[in-house]
Order: structure tokens, then sequence, then C-alpha cells
């Protein structure tokens, strides 16, 4: 497959996709407009389970439309729920995804984020330094051993900077005892979106 040398999303997909098996489970931190979601169903196939969270009402309902459309079955879940079961299909959480901890049943084999505003939505809402780095270390603690975390960060639009920074320590620290860290960038174009895949050792 084909693409732009800086397209950083679909190189964060493809890196998940080479460890993520059908029947597996999968988290998208930042649903969005469904697009990363997709590509996590597309990778578990029917028979998988995907997790997926945002805070806004707009990002999840396009979501389930589009995996209607792909043949999923969905359910879309409000803020208080207990931890949800193992079950094939696509949850839908409508809640920080600071939360992931304590409603993800099991130890996922890939997990993504698409971080910044819901393209189209309110650019004021954006994910922040706080919650993000949060999500990412409870994703780390959940990994599945050899599992990844792929991160998309997006350092042009107010507030980005900061997030970036937060983002760009928190994957420097982790300890190489138990990670490796890949960090793609386009080093001639400090506004342009980039990219950490993070891998669990077995």
């Amino acid at each position: 497959m084909k693409h732009v040398l800086t397209r950083v999303v679909k190189w964060g997909q493809e890196l998940l996709a080479e460890v993520v098996p059908a029947g597996g489970l999968v988290v998208d931190l930042t649903a969005g407009n469904g697009q990363d979601t997709l590509v996590l169903f597309q990778m578990v196939g029917k028979t998988g389970q995907v997790v997926a969270f945002d805070i806004q009402t707009q990002a999840l309902l396009a979501t389930r439309d589009q995996m209607v459309t792909a043949g999923a079955k969905v359910r879309l879940q409000q803020q208080d729920i207990q931890p949800l079961r193992c079950e094939a299909g696509v949850d839908l959480l409508e809640m920080d995804h600071a939360e992931v901890a304590r409603v993800v049943p099991a130890a996922p084999q890939g997990i993504i984020a698409n971080l910044g505003y819901l393209p189209g939505g309110q650019r004021e809402l954006i994910t922040r330094p706080e919650s993000t780095v949060s999500a990412l270390e409870q994703s780390c603690s959940l990994l599945a051993d050899g599992g990844r975390l792929a991160v998309v960060v997006y350092p042009g639009h107010p507030g980005g900077a900061e997030e970036g920074t937060a983002v760009t320590n928190f994957f420097t620290k982790l300890q190489d005892s138990s990670f490796q860290v890949l960090q793609m960038k386009v080093s001639n174009r400090p506004q342009a979106p980039f990219l950490f895949v993070a891998e669990k050792w077995m």
C-alpha cells in the first residue's frame, strides 16, 4: 500500500496492524469521526472487540454510523458504566479517555489515539495534556505483551504544542526494559503532526 511519506496517521495504523490479531481486543482513545475505530474494527473483524472513547456525542454518533455501515455490532454506552464485558463488537463510550483502565475488560493488543480536536467540530474542544498523559500511562499498563500503542500529536493548533511536549516527555521516559519507542517526525516542518509508537516487551 503506497502512502505519502508524511502521512503519520496511516503509519501508526499499519504498525498496529502488524501485532493486532483477528478476534483481538483494541482501544481507540479518541473516536473522533470514526476513522481509526473503523480501521481497528477491520483488524479484529466481527469476532473481535473495539472499545472507543470520546466526550462528544457528535463524534460518537458519527463513529456509530461508520461502524453500522461496516457491519459491526455497536453498543453505545453512557458515562456511568461498570467494566465492560469481553464481547465481540464495538463499544462506544461517551466518557474521558482517562477512564480507560476502569472500563477496558482485558489486555488490548493495540491502542490508538489521534489527539487535538474533532475535525469539523468545535476547535476549542481539544484533548488536554493532563488527561492525555493519564490515559497513556493507563494504556501502557493495560497493553498485552507484544502490544502496541500509537499516538498522533498535532502541535499546530492552540494548546497542541503544550500537549506535544507532555506526550514527548511521557514516551521519552518509558522504561527501556519494558518498552521500545519509535518516533516519526517531519524534521523540516515543526508544525506537522508526529507519531509515537510504543511496543510492550514480551
